[in-house]
Parts: structure tokens; C-alpha cells; sequence
């Protein structure tokens, strides 16, 4: 059998490509388009429910469609990309991705609607994953920090960017010109991964995990659709604890089969390497911080500050602009080999915690203080996001680089949606610990609201409300800063253990993963 060491030679490039800057610049665009169909459909609401005749269920759905199948994908599309080919899996997510947004833009009805969403999140799968998977090719160790960092970066100004283009495409056209646009974008970046990407492939000897494949996909959406879920329906309903029980059921059979079939989609061994355990549990966190301080931070500018949803996507976008430029110049890379991965996970993980707990303390009912903790978060998130996709990248031999972004694809939307059911949690219990007789069954700010008789009620229940989400805020920081000292902990013990001699005819620590197949 062929190592995985000695196929990983042979795929990666020995040298720099050629066009790999221009290459990164046309595949984050890709990638932004991806991260921009999380989030721009909010903005929509409204018309789809006036123009679709959409129910509440409806409009759920069509914004859960494209998360759903995107994050129950990922590891599958990872896999696909490794077997198949990196540059025509990129490419068959770009078609993939064109066409159904075409579809999105012209359906007539919320079930077809939610059926072009479905598709377009098995495009996005396909491109989270292979994306990342070209950077580990075209890019050798030393500019590899720089190139994952600006990729990184997308991640961010996507989330923020969402509801200032929907906002502004709405203004002047109708809710189909938000998948519209995805469409030449989808046309350029084929015909540059065409022309540009060179192709990589490895395993293409072992035969198909399918049985890996379906127990990973319904793993995972069962247990993302209960994150999603309990918000809204409660936490013990029947539909979350069914949807969560098949997932971690389906999610269990799916790590005893890959321990046991031949040619594993996800390689267990790689959670025996404390670089990747450390790296993985960071991201989560990370995730679990952005996620859920996002989702608090527009309820707060819009339901306590007042601001209306353009407003208020204006005034969180600091925090992706400080992100933006410290990658972009590449700052993030050179103070990599100077403080060393540990290092910087745990400043930027302390940095996104402090500005979590600036939040809290300084921008109760001031943005002013809330923009202090946006730009302290924005450089924490810029040092520690690059770094720990990087960590889990190198962790991972390169022939399985389509895995390891799916991997890294995973952990995200995990942490993401965990972060807003917890710190959504905090805030719902602390609100109506406040005012029992008013919030408890409101469901949100508004419906407390219009319990309401008078301004100094009306005033009350805001204070009540900005004070769950400073609760929130903080308890989200203290996971992050946790999460940092176990990832920092972590990492050095993986990189003392490598520098360890070793005997004669012994693995080696800190890649189990790579002798293993």
C-alpha cells in the first residue's frame, strides 16, 4: 500500500506557483460568495414572506437549507476533492453553486426556493473545502501563513458584508438580485480554476467510503439542525432531542466504522496528535465566540441601541475591516514565527476574549464602547483564526488536504451554531430572571415589549434585555480564554514532544495520522 507520506510528495508542488496569488485572490472570491448565503438572506425576510407568500416555516427553512447541506457535506466533499481531484471538485462546486442560485433568483414558490438554497449549500460544501485545499498546494511553508490568513480573512468579511449588500441590492431591486449576483462571479472563477489551478489528486486506489459518507452527513445534520432548532422550539421538544439523538447516534457509528473499514474518509489516528486535538479545540472556540457574540451583537444595535439593520451591519463592520488589514499585510505571518503557534492562539484568543468582556462592560448603551471591543476582537481574531487553520492544516498530511479543510469547515459551523444556542441560552435565562412576569414566555425583546404600558416599563425591559446580553458576552469570553490556555497547552506539549529523540523504528508523536495509513 502506498504511504500517505510518499503520496504527499509526489502531489505537492516543489516549488512556488506561478500564479498562485492570483490564483488565492480568484478563489476567495468564490469562497466569499459562500460565506455571503449564510447571512444575506436575512435582510430579505420581509419580501420573501410578502412576494413567496413564505410562512415562519418557510422562511426557517430557506435560511437552514443551505447551512443544513453545506455542513452535513463538508467532510464528504473534503474526501471527494482528495479521491477525485482538487481543481475539478472546485470547479464542479462552481457549476454547482451558478446554477442553483440561478434557480434561487428565479423560483416562484418557498418549497423551490428552499430546494435552490439545498443546492447551492452543496456547491458552498464543495468550495469550503477546496478552496482551502489549493492554498495547501500552491502555497510552500513560508507564505503559507500569509495565503490562510487572507483566506481567513473572507470568512469575516462575509459575515459582515452579508447585510450590507443585501441591504443595498433591496434598496434597488427585488430579493432575486441576491442570488443574481452570484452568478458572475460563479463564471469568472471557473474560467480562472480552469485555466489557472493545476489539479492534485491522491487515493485513488482505495475504493469509496459511501457508508463513511452517510453516517458522517446524517450525523451532522442531525446534530446542527438541533442547534439551530433549540433556540426557537426549546431545547427538550421532541424534534430537537429526536434530531439530536440520531445525530450523535449517527455521528458514534461513524468514528467506530472509520477505525475499522480499510480506507477511512476521516482518519481516527488524527486524534491521537495533540497539535491537531489543540488546533481543533481552539477553532471551536474561536467559532464559538464569533458565532455567538455576532448573533448578540446585531440584536443589540438593533432591539437596545436603536439602529435599523443597514445601520447596524455598518457599525459591526470594524470588527472585519481590523481583520482584514492586519492579514492583508501580513502582519499575522511575521509575528507567526516570532511568538510560535502556541503563542499566537493564546494572545489572539485572550485579545477576542477581552474585547468580548469590553463589549459587556463599555457598550451596555454606547457604541463607543462597543467599538473598542469590536477592534479588540478583530486583531484577536486575525492572530488566532490563520493560525489555528494552518495548525490543523500542517497536522494533516497533504494528500488528505480536501479532509482536512472539511475538517476545519466542520469545526466552524459546529462552534458557530453552538455559540449562539449557548450564549442565546445565557441571555433568555438572564432576561427573565430580571423580569419574571414580563419576559417569561415572551420569546424575544419585541414580544416583551409589547407587554409594556409605559415608557419606564418599556425602559426596564431594555435594561433587562442589555444586561442578559452583557451576561452572554461574558460568559462567551471566559470560554474563549479557556479555550485558548487548553489549545496553547496543547501545542506545546505536541511540538516538545516532537522535538524529542526518537528510538529507532518508532513513530513519532505529533503525526500518528501519518503513519497510520
Amino acid at each position: 500500500m502506498t504511504s500517505v507520506a510518499s503520496e504527499a510528495t509526489t502531489l505537492q508542488p516543489t516549488g512556488r506557483h506561478s500564479a498562485r496569488w492570483l490564483i488565492l485572490a480568484v478563489i476567495c472570491i468564490a469562497q466569499l460568495t459562500v460565506i455571503l448565503d449564510n447571512t444575506v438572506l436575512n435582510v430579505a425576510i420581509p419580501s420573501l414572506t410578502e412576494d413567496l407568500g413564505a410562512t415562519t416555516a418557510d422562511v426557517q427553512w430557506m435560511i437552514n437549507a443551505y447551512s443544513l447541506v453545506q455542513s452535513g457535506l463538508l467532510l464528504t466533499a473534503g474526501n471527494s476533492a482528495d479521491r477525485y481531484g482538487r481543481k475539478k471538485m472546485l470547479a464542479v462546486g462552481l457549476v454547482l453553486f451558478g446554477v442553483a442560485s440561478l434557480g434561487a433568483a428565479l423560483a416562484q414558490s418557498p418549497g423551490q426556493l428552499i430546494a435552490a438554497r439545498a443546492g447551492m449549500g452543496v456547491g458552498g460544501a464543495l468550495l469550503v473545502t477546496t478552496t482551502l485545499a489549493v492554498v495547501m498546494q500552491i502555497f510552500d511553508d513560508a507564505e503559507r501563513p500569509r495565503a490562510i490568513g487572507i483566506w481567513s480573512s473572507v470568512n469575516s468579511l462575509g459575515f459582515a458584508a452579508g447585510p450590507l449588500i443585501g441591504g443595498a441590492l433591496l434598496d434597488h431591486f427585488w430579493w432575486g438580485s441576491l442570488f443574481l449576483v452570484n452568478l458572475p462571479v460563479a463564471v469568472i472563477a471557473f474560467m480562472a480554476v480552469v485555466t489557472l489551478v493545476p489539479e492534485s489528486k491522491s487515493r485513488a486506489g482505495a475504493s469509496p467510503d459511501l457508508l463513511g459518507a452517510l453516517l458522517s452527513t446524517i450525523g451532522m445534520v442531525g446534530v446542527v439542525f438541533a442547534i439551530i432548532s433549540g433556540p426557537v422550539d426549546g431545547w427538550l421538544s421532541e424534534q430537537v432531542v429526536i434530531s439530536a439523538a440520531i445525530g450523535i447516534a449517527a455521528l458514534a457509528l461513524f468514528a467506530g466504522w472509520e477505525l475499522h473499514v480499510p480506507h477511512p474518509m476521516l482518519d481516527m489516528h488524527f486524534f491521537q496528535n495533540r497539535r491537531f486535538i489543540g488546533a481543533v479545540s481552539g477553532g471551536i472556540l474561536v467559532a464559538f465566540g464569533m458565532g455567538g457574540s455576532m448573533f448578540l451583537l446585531t440584536q443589540h444595535l438593533q432591539l437596545v441601541l436603536g439602529y435599523g439593520p443597514l445601520d447596524a451591519g455598518l457599525r459591526m463592520a470594524p470588527l472585519a475591516v481590523t481583520v482584514i488589514l492586519i492579514n492583508f499585510t501580513g502582519l499575522s505571518a511575521r509575528l507567526l514565527p516570532k511568538f510560535g503557534t502556541p503563542g499566537m492562539i493564546v494572545s489572539g484568543m485572550s485579545l477576542l476574549a477581552a474585547g468580548l468582556a469590553a463589549i459587556s462592560l463599555l457598550g451596555g448603551h454606547s457604541y463607543g464602547g462597543m467599538l473598542t471591543g469590536l477592534i479588540v476582537m478583530g486583531i484577536g481574531v486575525a492572530l488566532a483564526m490563520p493560525t489555528m487553520a494552518n495548525a490543523i492544516m500542517s497536522a494533516i498530511p497533504p494528500a488528505k488536504a480536501g479532509v482536512g479543510a472539511g475538517v476545519n469547515g466542520t469545526l466552524m459551523e459546529f462552534g458557530q451554531g453552538l455559540g449562539v444556542a449557548v450564549l442565546g441560552a445565557v441571555l433568555n435565562s438572564r432576561f427573565v430572571a430580571l423580569l419574571p412576569l414580563v419576559a417569561a414566555g415572551a420569546g424575544s425583546l419585541p414580544a416583551a415589549l409589547d407587554r409594556t404600558h409605559t415608557d419606564a416599563e418599556r425602559s426596564a425591559v431594555q435594561d433587562a434585555f442589555a444586561s442578559g446580553i452583557g451576561t452572554s458576552q461574558l460568559v462567551g469570553a471566559a470560554a474563549v480564554f479557556l479555550g485558548g490556555l487548553l489549545a496553547a497547552v496543547l501545542l506545546r506539549r505536541a511540538e516538545r514532544t516532537a522535538q524529542q529523540p526518537t528510538a529507532p523504528g518508532t513513530a513519532t508523536g505529533p503525526e500518528p495520522a501519518a503513519a497510520a495509513e
